[in-house]
């Protein structure tokens, strides 16, 4: 798949370059993209600018929605194929591949269904005069996606783009993206019209930065670290241009002596083993009211020791990190910790025969944590969990709000007043009580605030980032 989709076909980059594909698995190149450039970029945004102002546009919200349904007709009916190549390009278990691409279809389901309900306002104002706003597309749409659920970003960030008539110009991790090409070749089957969605592949310097400052966007979603962020800002920032960005987290899962660990400890685990805890929203901060720390402690470590890593096909419940420099990036952070002195309180276990070369990292489940220690408040997106104790509730919110992040957050409580009273006062743009998650929630609105970015996507909020008000006044006399 070394060629890039552009205007509905497959197009060779310019430069004729292409990069290497690796298999988190074992470490080996199984396959080549192509290495777009700003050349190949221009030439995206120009077949988007036409889709727009040409078929793409006249479409009704109507047809916009039926043929976003077909979409994910399509997707459903080369499910196993498609989980197939998103196991194989992330490194993830078979079964949340699978799970994956249901939750890109449930996408397009969900906004094809929404892009008929987006409605004006009327605002009563002078007599003699009728004021209606509308919602409208802001045009040509640039999406950077990142690599650890290629599929699902590809569906949150274009499938409320395309319901509200946008155009769109995609830039995937290149690490990450074959998923995304094929999606493109059956949206065209399913009757998309051509450059209405466009994948450029290559590098974030060259082809993602060409993307993000190009002059004839007119918005740019991007997710990923805070650092690459304040870039993609900044290039946006000589256009004019709004972004919707989401960098990731040190989420809280805050945890009072009187939670039912039974249900609590199984979902606190997984939200940091699933992915390899390569998610922005994993729970990977474990806070435990001092009374209840060891007990707590004990539970989650004796669950922790027994989760596996493992290949794709083998059913683990990690996979690999996806990327080499995750892999040592994770690995440093291990050292570190090991080398302060931290408690390892659990580790998990590693199939034998994988792979030698494969980014195989065992879950690590440490505490107590000092709360200065870098593991308290900085990010690893790894399967690295870090257990610290609080006294009371106002201890426990001067904790959970400790960190630069403010995108999600758990409370385990069965005192209800309790439960409303921390969730307004938690930093973060979801709170779940006694769960966490919510089974990815294509409904539920996402993003965060402080260095988790802003902007919100996932929901009918949404359709609103991805569209723009006109206020049209008519004046009859």
């Amino acid at each position: 798949m070394s060629k890039l989709f552009i205007d509905g076909a497959w197009h060779a980059p310019i430069g004729r370059e292409t990069l290497p594909v690796y298999s988190p698995a074992d470490g080996q190149v199984y396959a080549e993209i192509g290495r777009g450039q700003a050349e190949d970029i221009d030439l995206a945004v120009k077949a988007a600018r036409r889709a727009y102002e040409g078929e793409w546009g006249r479409y009704s919200a109507t047809e916009r929605g039926r043929l976003l349904v077909r979409i994910g007709n399509k997707v459903l009916e080369h499910i196993d194929e498609l989980a197939g190549i998103e196991a194989r390009d992330t490194g993830k278990p078979l079964a949340l591949a699978r799970k994956d691409i249901e939750a890109l279809a449930r996408y397009f389901e969900f906004y094809g269904g929404a892009a008929d309900k987006v409605h004006g306002q009327v605002i009563p104002y002078l007599p003699g005069y009728s004021v209606n706003v509308v919602r409208e597309a802001y045009g040509v749409v640039a999406h950077i996606i990142p690599w650890n659920y290629p599929a699902q970003m590809l569906g949150r960030t274009i499938g409320p783009a395309l319901a509200m008539g946008n155009a769109s110009v995609v830039k995937p991790a290149e690490d990450a993206c074959m998923t995304s090409l094929r999606v493109a070749e059956l949206a065209v089957e399913a009757g998309l019209p051509a450059g209405a969605l466009n994948i450029v592949t290559g590098l974030g310097r060259e082809a993602g930065a060409a993307l993000a400052e190009h002059p004839d966007i007119n918005l740019i979603t991007f997710t990923g670290s805070p650092g690459v962020g304040v870039q993609v800002q900044q290039a946006a920032a000589v256009n004019h241009v709004k972004c919707v960005l989401e960098l990731g987290g040190k989420s809280p899962q805050v945890v009072f002596e009187d939670a039912d660990l039974e249900k609590a400890v199984p979902i606190i685990v997984g939200a940091i083993i699933q992915n390899a805890g390569q998610t922005c929203s994993a729970g990977s901060r474990l806070l435990i009211q001092r009374s209840v720390l060891d007990e707590v402690l004990a539970k989650v470590a004796a669950r922790f020791s027994e989760m596996r890593v493992g290949a794709p096909d083998a059913s683990p419940d990690c996979g690999p990190i996806i990327t080499r420099a995750q892999f040592e990036r994770v690995k440093a952070f291990i050292a570190e910790c090991d080398a302060s002195g931290l408690p390892l309180a659990a580790e998990g276990k590693a199939d034998s025969g994988l792979p030698t070369n494969g980014w195989y990292v065992k879950p690590r489940l440490y505490g107590p944590v000092p709360r200065d220690h870098r593991l308290a408040k900085d990010e690893v997106f790894g399967p690295v969990l870090a257990a610290l104790p609080f006294d009371d509730e106002d201890d426990a919110v001067r904790l959970a709000n400790g960190t630069e992040y403010g995108l999600v957050a758990a409370i385990w409580t069965e005192n209800g007043a309790r439960q409303q009273r921390l969730a307004r006062r938690l930093v973060g743009g979801q709170v779940f009580i006694n769960c966490y998650g919510a089974g990815g929630g294509v409904e539920l609105p996402f993003g965060g605030v402080r260095k988790s970015g802003h902007g919100r996507e996932k929901g009918f909020l949404a359709l609103e980032e991805f569209s723009v008000t006109k206020t049209v006044v008519s004046h009859h006399g």
